[in-house]
């Protein structure tokens, strides 16, 4: 069999058994994982920790260059994130984000409100002390 007859018959093979048969209900998704972006994202979103792990060197250096846009784009990538809508550099979903999604939703909104409450009672007391 010559190359050129070769080279067809392994993309009419390929064409008919794709990787990832479509019956099978597998899809495939990245190595990274949704808990580890989530919480770069969260924590150092600001210096683009969770854009240069997905592989996003490019926007990631706008990222830290700007300081998360100035707040904007680290609120941005941490929605996309807990939505799920966030994907790696080969734009594959990340990995353990149907298991661990209410974990996730639920430690941001009870830290987001935390924080609030602290920050509030911090302004109180300088308040009533005069700080």
């Amino acid at each position: 069999m010559s190359t050129g007859k070769a080279d067809r018959a392994a993309r009419n093979l390929s064409a008919s058994h794709p990787p990832y048969p479509a019956s099978s209900g597998y899809a495939p998704v990245s190595d990274r994982s949704f808990v580890a972006t989530w919480l770069f994202s969260w924590l150092l979103g600001f210096l683009a920790v969770d854009r240069f792990y997905l592989g996003k060197a490019e926007t990631g250096t706008l990222k830290l260059i700007t300081l998360g846009g100035f707040g904007l784009w680290w609120l941005i990538d941490l929605i996309l994130v807990l939505t799920g809508s966030q994907r790696d550099r080969q734009g594959l979903p990340l990995s353990g984000f149907d298991a661990n999604k209410k974990t996730a939703w639920l430690v941001t909104v009870v830290g987001v409100l935390v924080s609030a409450a602290v920050s509030g009672l911090s302004a109180i007391f300088d308040v009533l002390v005069g700080g």
